[in-house]
């Protein structure tokens, strides 16, 4: 790892400054209460999903194990974050560590990887359910889904080494302050002592690759099931096809709307003000979202759910 020089004496920084949300003492601590309770919402909401799939022996299916998973990959997600967030808010200076700094880039971006190819493969679950419905148990198999689960954890988890390591290595100059509440690569970048355009221009191609890709096959995923489903005589099937379909459309109509605004551009692309926002939506935002999402528009979630509570 290359340390940080200041042009102007240089004497070397061991760490970044991230300003987060600059405001008055009483507003960081009053921000420092309303992300705590957001952060045990989200806690609390998708333990709750995952304790009800492996309490109730009837959402012992792929499409609950999935969810299941789905739910503790957002717990972790969320907690690459937000602790750091909740610190810096009773800190002073707001200082980061080097290696603390790539260490949440690294995790922040794999958890984020994981999660699109989880929302490809949970997407693929509900084709084989409403298009091959016949052969479905014989297809998605408990075998099957394991191997996707773990497929899922460790494309995601070797997405982004290379490019993060590469960045790593970078000289960085002049200030140390990252204008955003986590350690990106648009204002990493920015900080580098000479202009890196191969680095952007591969970091570009990569964010697009993982955000294009998996996007598409859910796309193309949901086209075939919404061609089976119009080709449903009865009006009840239609209904039923939708709600299982429904809530997962949700969680990738938010999730990947906000990324795609966020990383589809070359990097720093946005104003600090707007890439904070953006990012507190998709990485704080959607978490909090998806328990509320998949339990209210899913029956047997929610007597899953209400049994939890009357025990």
């Amino acid at each position: 790892m290359k340390t940080l020089s200041s042009p102007s004496n240089s004497s070397t920084i061991t760490g970044f400054i991230l300003l987060g949300f600059p405001c008055p003492r009483e507003g960081q601590i009053l921000l420092f209460v309303i992300f705590f309770v957001v952060y045990l919402l989200i806690l609390m909401g998708n333990a709750s999903i995952i304790c009800a799939v492996y309490c109730d022996q009837r959402l012992h299916t792929p499409m609950y194990l999935l969810l299941a998973n789905f739910s503790f990959l957002e717990i972790w997600y969320v907690t690459s974050t937000v602790p750091n967030m909740l610190a810096n808010f009773l800190s002073d200076n707001k200082i980061i560590s080097f290696a603390g700094c790539f260490l949440q880039f690294y995790f922040f971006f794999s958890f984020g990887s994981t999660e699109c190819f989880f929302l490809a493969v949970m997407a693929f679950d509900r084709y084989l359910a409403i298009c091959r419905p016949l052969h479905y148990p014989s297809l998605m198999t408990r075998h099957l889904c394991n191997i996707l689960v773990i497929s899922c954890w460790v494309l995601g988890f070797l997405w982004f080494p290379v490019p993060i390591i590469i960045i790593s290595q970078m000289s960085f100059c002049g200030s140390r302050i990252i204008d955003h509440f986590l350690c990106d690569p648009g204002p990493l970048l920015a900080l580098a002592c000479s202009r890196a355009p191969l680095m952007e221009v591969f970091w570009t191609i990569i964010m697009s690759m993982l955000l294009v890709i998996p996007f598409l096959f859910i796309m193309g995923s949901y086209i075939l099931v919404l061609r089976t489903v119009f080709r449903l005589p009865s009006r009840d099937g239609q209904k039923k096809a939708f709600s299982t379909c429904g809530s997962h459309v949700t969680v990738v109509s938010l999730f990947y709307g906000s990324v795609m605004i966020m990383y589809m551009s070359p990097t720093s692309g946005h104003e600090a003000g707007m890439q904070k926002i953006v990012t507190l939506f998709y990485s704080v935002g959607t978490p909090l979202l998806n328990p509320v999402i998949y339990s209210l528009r899913n029956k047997d979630m929610k007597n899953a759910l209400q049994k939890i509570l009357r025990t």
